[in-house]
């Protein structure tokens, strides 16, 4: 009996401490230097850290450094495809490296703020999440009529529309929001587009479909429940408390305004798919990833609910790879082969990344990697971690 008492006990030690040491033990303070650790004071291979390192300053994505022409490159394919927002030119390969929340390693111009593209959208998602928390929405899985009823969500198909079915991108809404069409946002590159236009939608819940007008429908719908504009949101519940820069802003298009309350408020987007979306530089991103590794917690407080980080990660029905607006390597067409199942992260046009990497207590963002890279950064970094 005592035998089996002692292994129990062994076990709860070890599983204790583990715990501890996947805690964050450092949290950055707003416009100080951010403290850096040697990597090998924190079990970490430097020779094949360096090697990350030089293979993400070695693979800068391809396209132009004006990214007015990268993107209008990049969906020339897509009818009445045009520029509604802002856009700006980029700088060079930049990113960091935290191990418990220290630099171990970084690259390029980071507080240069760039356009980040999709990332965006796990900012967008997080904004859906402190809704849920402070009970403004009562479930993700609530209908979106119910929240919002100018028609947005009327019609036999967007009514049963709810707003986890958005956050996963799966609702296959339909309509027009600020000047974009859903069925011309990244149509089939084969068949009638005439077909395509005029398909049988799918079932809300059943078929994912990388989307922004129906992204910038979830941004206009959380607009509609936190009645004032989400980069407001941000700033006061989010980015003030991590300790952001003031560098940071996030766009709408040039004509998304809508009243509430009797006061014009600007509708924003969920990418820069057509200009606008967060604009904001690594060391800001980094923040946001370490609040995310920290389980929604900086310091002592509790911003984001563990609750809601949990539920953003579950793999949707229609894509494993997919949960709220987070990518997850689990086995699926998005794998990154040799590198830990239990990371998450937000993935940008362009090569924007910030990943979460539980099981090693990390946190990556890099910038302007040449996309299709990301999966060999990650194995290279992973054995600097094992």
């Amino acid at each position: 009996m005592k035998k089996y008492i002692t292994q129990i006990f062994a076990l709860f030690v070890f599983f204790f401490v583990s715990s501890l040491e996947a805690q964050v033990k450092y949290f950055p303070e707003r416009n100080a230097n951010w403290e850096e650790k040697v990597p090998t004071d924190l079990k970490i291979d430097s020779e094949w850290l360096n090697d990350a390192v030089k293979f993400a300053e070695a693979n800068e994505y391809s396209g132009s450094r004006d990214l007015r022409i990268a993107i209008v490159k990049g969906f020339a394919r897509e009818p009445f495809y045009q520029i509604l927002g802002p856009t700006k030119k980029r700088g060079g390969p930049a990113g960091m490296i935290l191990k418990d929340g220290y630099v171990v390693a970084k690259w390029g111009d980071t507080k240069r703020v760039d356009m980040t593209f999709s990332v965006t959208k796990s900012f967008l998602s997080t904004m859906a999440g402190l809704a849920v928390d402070k009970g403004l929405i009562k479930n993700e899985t609530d209908l979106a009529k119910d929240y919002v009823w100018d028609g947005t969500f009327g019609g036999a198909h967007n009514s049963k529309i709810t707003f986890q079915h958005l956050l996963q991108q799966n609702s296959d809404w339909s309509g027009e929001l600020w000047g974009g069409k859903d069925w011309a946002d990244r149509p089939p590159r084969q068949g009638d587009l005439d077909d395509w236009k005029n398909r049988t939608l799918r079932e809300p819940g059943t078929f994912m479909e990388y989307n922004d007008v129906r992204v910038n429908v979830l941004a206009y719908a959380l607009l509609q429940v936190w009645r004032k504009p989400l980069p407001q949101v941000l700033k006061d519940e989010v980015m003030d408390k991590i300790g952001a820069s003031t560098t940071w802003r996030w766009f709408g298009y040039d004509k998304a305004w809508t009243t509430i309350d009797g006061v014009q408020m600007k509708s924003v987007t969920g990418g820069g798919h057509s200009g606008a979306g967060l604009f904001i530089s690594a060391e800001d991103m980094a923040r946001f990833g370490l609040l995310f590794l920290n389980d929604g917690k900086w310091k002592n407080e509790q911003i984001i609910s563990n609750n809601w980080i949990e539920n953003a990660i579950v793999p949707s029905k229609p894509n494993v790879n997919y949960g709220y607006m987070w990518w997850l390597n689990q086995k699926g067409p998005r794998h990154w082969e040799n590198v830990s199942e239990d990371i998450y992260y937000a993935a940008g046009f362009g090569g924007n990344f910030i990943v979460v990497d539980r099981k090693h207590n990390v946190v990556v963002v890099t910038r302007w990697l040449e996309p299709s890279k990301i999966g060999e950064f990650m194995e290279t970094l992973t054995k600097a971690l094992n």
